[in-house]
């Protein structure tokens, strides 16, 4: 136990205690890598203008003020309609240097048991036709300057929703992996999106050979199942991408707490990507007057500065669990992000070995500042000391 002293923050002067804490960072104990963050621009949420270019550059900018995301979901529609305008905001997300991937609510009408894009089910003869629609999008993408790097089966096949869906049981998606999931050439294949994070479902897929074989990435939302590791995806070397997750609250609270969500997700699930829902939205990376958000600013600390193709890395349990800690390697240079939800102040001594790291730059947010650069802190014995504000998060950049 750390003793409370009244003493003054350092870092952001306010009335709450000072408390200390310590965690070991191990510069050679390597797990899984980062691909990277993302949104959504699927459908036309209600009074949401289209993005415009400027504000395609604050999604995916990595300057001062900018988010820094690195992919974006788009929908893979039945209509000419739909598929310009998200070719177009493919064409904006790639020329700005980021990845896309498209996931379908529905297949055709026309191969459904209900000839409607809403409820239903894929008519089994219509399997090999669904594969080969699939294939033929991501073809039609790069064909006209958009190359995909993934399409997805299905959204959310786990549940039938009152809009555009279309359901699949477990045994029905592993066979389509399986039997049809290898006439997908043109990108990788990901699957299976579930609205729950469900590990019977996804062992199902996993557990055939034949199907796990043909499914390059397993995509899943947060809508449900839990934050899980899934073994038998870490056992047969398949990245895991949380695809979809969204909060409507826009307190503070709310945004620290997909800080805190991102930091579960790679640390307690090992997943690889993390995906918002909608960039623009009024509880989006940025709003509706497409200016960004404070939740836009805090996925910041993570999507500015860890980049795809980062390492995170191993540490030790931090001394106050009000303080979660989580360390990147871009290259040689450490990422370190700490978000302090605790009601102190927190003195964290953060020790990295295996590491040479003798400067480092803090960016702070907390409910009055957004990514504020500090000057670079000098480090004596590989040891970083710094006073983490209470409802705070900092992220550490290596020079």
């Amino acid at each position: 136990m750390f003793s409370c002293k009244k003493e003054k923050n350092k870092n952001n002067a306010n009335n709450a205690a000072t408390v200390e804490a310590s965690i070991n960072i191990s510069g050679n104990d390597n797990k899984q890598v980062i691909q990277g963050f993302g949104c959504a621009t699927v459908f036309a949420p209600p009074n949401t203008s289209a993005l415009t270019s400027e504000e395609f550059d604050r999604l995916f900018g990595s300057a001062n003020g900018q988010v820094g995301l690195n992919t974006l979901r788009i929908r893979i529609a039945t209509d000419d309609a739909w598929r310009a305008i998200e070719l177009n905001y493919a064409k904006m997300a790639i020329q700005r240097g980021a990845k896309v991937f498209a996931s379908p609510w529905s297949p055709p009408a026309n191969m459904k048991t209900n000839n409607s894009l809403i409820k239903g089910k894929l008519l089994p003869d219509s399997a090999a036709a669904y594969a080969k629609y699939l294939n033929d999008f991501a073809v039609y993408m790069a064909n006209n300057g958009a190359p995909l790097y993934g399409v997805s089966v299905q959204n959310e096949p786990d549940w039938e929703p009152s809009y555009e869906g279309c359901v699949w049981t477990a045994i029905e998606m592993r066979d389509f992996l399986k039997n049809h999931g290898a006439a997908i050439t043109a990108t990788r294949l990901i699957a299976p999106e579930l609205v729950n994070n469900n590990q019977t479902y996804v062992n199902t897929i996993l557990s055939d050979d034949a199907a796990a074989a043909n499914l390059d990435i397993l995509g899943t939302h947060l809508y449900g199942g839990g934050i899980i590791e899934n073994a038998l995806a870490t056992a047969k070397g398949k990245e895991v991408w949380m695809t979809e997750h969204l909060d409507t609250l826009t307190t503070y609270t709310a945004n620290l707490n997909t800080a805190i969500e991102i930091h579960d997700c790679f640390t307690k699930a090992n997943f690889n990507a993390y995906i918002w829902w909608y960039g623009k939205r009024f509880y989006g990376l940025i709003g509706q007057d497409g200016i960004v958000t404070k939740r836009g600013y805090i996925v910041s600390h993570f999507a500015r500065f860890i980049k795809q193709g980062a390492i995170r890395l191993g540490t030790s349990a931090n001394t106050r669990n009000d303080v979660l800690i989580s360390a990147y390697r871009n290259g040689t240079k450490k990422v370190i992000v700490a978000i302090n939800w605790g009601v102190y102040n927190v003195k964290q001594k953060i020790n990295f070995q295996s590491a040479a790291v003798t400067s480092v730059i803090p960016y702070v947010t907390t409910s009055s500042k957004n990514v504020e650069q500090g000057a670079a802190l000098t480090l004596e014995n590989n040891v970083l000391e710094y006073t983490l504000p209470a409802g705070s998060i900092v992220t550490f950049v290596e020079q």
